[in-house]
């Protein structure tokens, strides 16, 4: 028999947020790893807030959205705000009950700058960080290092004179006529992006295009390939070395450690900074007619450097992860320390969903 095509609704209905999700949906254990995370950044919001005046915000619920735009590709604020209004996991996920109001955009943009401002987002990378500490699922000797281009939101049209001259003159009539560059040299010293004045001319190597863009950059540890270091730099030729050794000095202890890097990390500035910080840089030797590599048979012959030259490889799955659904291949951000947070945050999530779904496998508690 066929059905009736029309919609009756009861009077009543009694639900709860909690029906609406799936036992086994994957946000359940992430969610319960934010949680954990963000119950220990309640003194560092005590102190962002002030006690008196109208409430804002709760930053909870505020940090579990932004995690959702990186999760789910959300592109704008004013999407996730829309999202929010129907969505029910998103509701579940952030703590928002049925009935509760959707916050404007604008308010919302307005508080994420307050954490940005505060540096809540590494911080919060750092309580998962020790989440994942007390998992067991970090490695402290073994480490992998990478970096990779983030496309500024910034056009070439905006990369004029620091002088004020006029080289971005218009080929054709209209107003969005391409410009004529041909044959005027434009360079970091002399030009500068208008729109995005920290992002910088770059390219990767002498058969891609140049891009105004910045240097995203991951320490790794190799046990379960979690992101332990991330930071975002100027893009320069030398930004990727120079990245990689602040972070490997922030790494705690005075176990022997090591490093795992591809060619553009054998140099000899970079192998000695290793070694000056205790660490054995097993970098890919970058041997032909012209130069010669930096390391030699001392450290190529055992077995660990072939083991650090295959699990480096791994990182390339968060900048994949952070590129296709993170959004970081052209970030939304303007600005040295809102790209650095944004990418900060991407990292994190991309923790997030690989360590629930290690856990989740494997149980905590469970010897592995």
């Amino acid at each position: 028999m066929r059905g009736e095509d029309e919609l009756q609704e009861g009077l009543f209905s009694f639900s709860k947020l909690e029906d609406f999700v799936p036992a086994d949906h994957p946000l359940r254990p992430m969610k319960d790893l934010v949680n954990e995370s963000l119950k220990r950044l309640n003194g560092l919001f005590n102190t962002i807030y002030a006690d008196t005046g109208r409430a804002s915000v709760a930053p909870e619920k505020l940090m579990r959205a932004l995690l959702l735009q990186v999760f789910f590709s959300v592109r704008s604020e004013r999407q996730l705000m829309e999202q929010i209004r129907y969505n029910m996991l998103f509701r579940w996920f952030i703590g928002l009950a049925i009935d509760d109001p959707v916050w404007d955009h604008s308010v919302f943009s307005k508080n994420r700058d307050r954490l940005l401002e505060h540096e809540v987002v590494e911080a919060f990378f750092t309580e998962v960080m020790t989440v994942a500490d007390k998992a067991e699922l970090l490695s402290k000797e073994h480490f992998s290092v990478d970096g990779t281009l983030i496309q500024a939101w910034a056009s070439h049209k905006s990369f004029k004179r620091k002088d004020g001259g006029d080289d971005n003159k218009p080929s054709g009539p209209g107003r969005n006529a391409q410009a004529n560059w041909k044959g005027k040299p434009r360079s970091n010293d002399t030009h500068a992006s208008t729109t995005d004045p920290d992002s910088r001319l770059f390219r990767k190597s002498a058969n891609t295009a140049a891009l105004l863009c910045y240097q995203g950059h991951v320490l790794m540890e190799n046990r379960t390939g979690l992101v332990v270091g991330a930071v975002v730099t100027h893009a320069d030729g030398f930004g990727e070395r120079a990245a990689a050794l602040s972070m490997l000095a922030g790494v705690p202890g005075r176990a022997p450690k090591t490093v795992g890097a591809d060619k553009a990390y054998d140099t000899a500035d970079f192998v000695r900074g290793c070694r000056q910080r205790g660490v054995t840089p097993h970098v890919a030797a970058n041997e032909n007619a012209q130069r010669r590599s930096a390391i030699d048979g001392r450290t190529t012959r055992h077995a660990g450097y072939e083991a650090s030259q295959v699990v480096r490889k791994r990182i390339e799955e968060h900048f994949g992860w952070g590129k296709t659904v993170g959004h970081i291949r052209q970030t939304m951000y303007r600005g040295l320390r809102r790209v650095d947070q944004h990418f900060k945050l991407t990292m994190t999530a991309s923790n997030l969903v690989r360590m629930a779904r290690m856990l989740r496998a494997v149980p905590q508690g469970v010897t592995r």
